[in-house]
């Protein structure tokens, strides 16, 4: 999340520094040290997303180990149901495209996530 918000914090902030100080040496080392600051957030957030699918993926629970790939699997499904005709007259069109981009970023994430294990593996086994 925070890695989003980088470029325009730090565009806006940059601006201000301009403004405010004077010396444009200084003021590059002051932009420099911010986004120095916020890709170093950005990095620990991005260590706790993968300690924690980590730890579920060597958790010792089936249900822990599996909830998302059962979560993304329903998606789909109901987003198969649609196309088949099966949807209840209370699910609007904005919620069935709500599902359908989560089915795809879904897919998306699994489809880099496995190219990103086989890249690793081939990696490792070329050292």
């Amino acid at each position: 999340m925070i890695a989003a918000l980088i470029p325009a914090i730090t565009g806006l902030i940059g601006k201000a520094i301009d403004k405010a100080v004077p010396d444009a040496d200084q003021a590059m080392q002051l932009k420099h040290d911010i986004i120095q600051s916020f890709n170093t957030m950005a990095q620990a957030e991005l260590k706790g997303s993968v300690d924690i699918i980590l730890a579920e993926a060597s958790g010792e629970s089936w249900l822990q180990r599996n909830w998302r790939p059962l979560l993304m699997l329903w998606f789909a499904g109901l987003v198969g149901a649609h196309w088949l005709g099966f949807t209840p007259d209370n699910l609007t069109q904005e919620t069935i495209s709500n599902l359908l981009d989560i089915v795809q970023v879904g897919i998306g994430g699994y489809v880099m996530g496995r190219s990103g294990e086989k890249i690793m593996k081939a990696y490792k086994a070329a050292k």
